[in-house]
């Protein structure tokens, strides 16, 4: 691993790693894949205002979530399905977020169990979950979770169906038995035709869902609920207003609708709207620590870091992911020192020039 230079090369790695149908999977985006590459290049867009004669000699990139300290402002998205990337599954990836001191959101789609994932290692986790049209499965589910001491759930918002991931549906993409649902729920899809993945969501998934429904979830948990998959300014409102804990501004890593918005082209406009009432997070394209620099000068609390993850598992198992962590989280030590930022607090706005106001200067 001593050769590894950043965290896009651990993409190369687990393209030799894994088998087509589940790279395919992992780094498909939806139909022309257009906001998947956007998701990315939005943020190049972005350049600097760098600060210069600060005292820098110590950095401290530590910050908290809902109360939680974490050692950088770098999260574990949630994704599917460790155990297709490596043996060791979610578990591996659990013991790497504690490792490096992060919260990791588990998804509802792991391969692992909540409980299995909980006696792992001690840390605080979150649990992201889908809304299934058998309310009582998302319900079970939820209450483990909050046994085992996860901290959080974040609700999934922008999948009433599943977008159209082209590769998946030319590579027949297998949809496993997961253990979370044995007993509960099949599933398993191994399709003749089409995405199995897409098969059992249709099935499953809730396209009823709507904003009262956050109420419904809310009488059946105690634990903060944060909501993934807002990017508009109307929706982040309603999100504020129907008391949710957090807001995570996602496109789903841009496997849902194509030409949907990158994420860090709409963060600013929720940010203004929630006022910092509550945390709002970022999702979508992180690859660098100047990525998550930007993303915390445009108002973000945190980042959610998703396939790098799953590629540095598939490359090397549990010292994969913690050397993505960690070589995002030391290119984002750098960046702070080279902008005159030495704590969180110090990252302004003031610190990024967006795209959007260098065509304003031109005029």
């Amino acid at each position: 691993m001593d050769q590894i230079v950043n965290v896009d090369e651990f993409q190369e790695l687990a393209k030799q790693a894994l088998p087509k149908m589940y790279y395919d999977f992992y780094n498909g985006g939806a139909e022309d894949q257009h906001t998947l590459n956007e998701n990315v290049q939005a943020f190049r867009r972005i350049m600097f205002r760098p600060r210069v004669l600060v005292d820098v000699s110590n950095i401290d990139m530590s910050t908290s979530i809902l109360g939680y300290p974490i050692s950088a402002p770098i999260m574990i998205a949630p994704t599917a399905m460790h155990k297709l990337a490596h043996p060791k599954g979610e578990i591996a990836t659990a013991k790497a977020a504690a490792a490096c001191n992060t919260i990791m959101i588990v998804s509802f789609m792991s391969t692992c169990t909540i409980e299995e994932v909980a006696s792992s290692c001690n840390a605080v986790r979150f649990l992201q979950i889908y809304v299934y049209k058998r309310r009582d499965v998302t319900a079970q589910i939820v209450k483990r979770a909050e046994k085992a001491g996860f901290k959080a759930i974040v609700l999934t918002v922008d999948v009433p169906r599943l977008g159209r991931r082209e590769a998946d549906i030319k590579n027949k993409m297998i949809s496993p038995q997961l253990k979370n649902f044995e007993g509960l729920v099949s599933t398993e899809v191994r399709p003749n035709e089409g995405s199995g993945v897409e098969a059992f969501a249709s099935s499953a998934f809730d396209a009823s869902l709507s904003w009262k429904d956050i109420e419904w979830l809310r009488s059946i948990t105690k634990l903060p609920i944060l909501v993934k998959g807002l990017l508009t300014r109307e929706d982040a409102l309603k999100a504020v207003e129907a008391g949710v804990d957090g807001i995570v501004v996602s496109n789903h890593g841009a496997r849902q609708l194509d030409y949907s918005p990158a994420t860090i082209t709409v963060l600013e406009e929720v940010v203004h709207v929630v006022k910092g009432r509550i945390p709002v997070l970022l999702d979508g394209g992180v690859r660098r620590g100047t990525d998550v620099f930007k993303a915390l000068a445009l108002g973000a609390q945190a980042v959610l870091i998703g396939r790098p993850i799953v590629y540095g598992l598939a490359a090397k198992g549990e010292d994969g992911v913690k050397k993505v962590i960690d070589m995002l989280k030391n290119e984002f030590e750098i960046t702070m020192a080279l902008s005159g930022c030495p704590t969180i607090d110090d990252v302004t706005r003031n610190h990024v020039r967006t795209e959007n106001e260098r065509i304003k200067s031109m005029l």
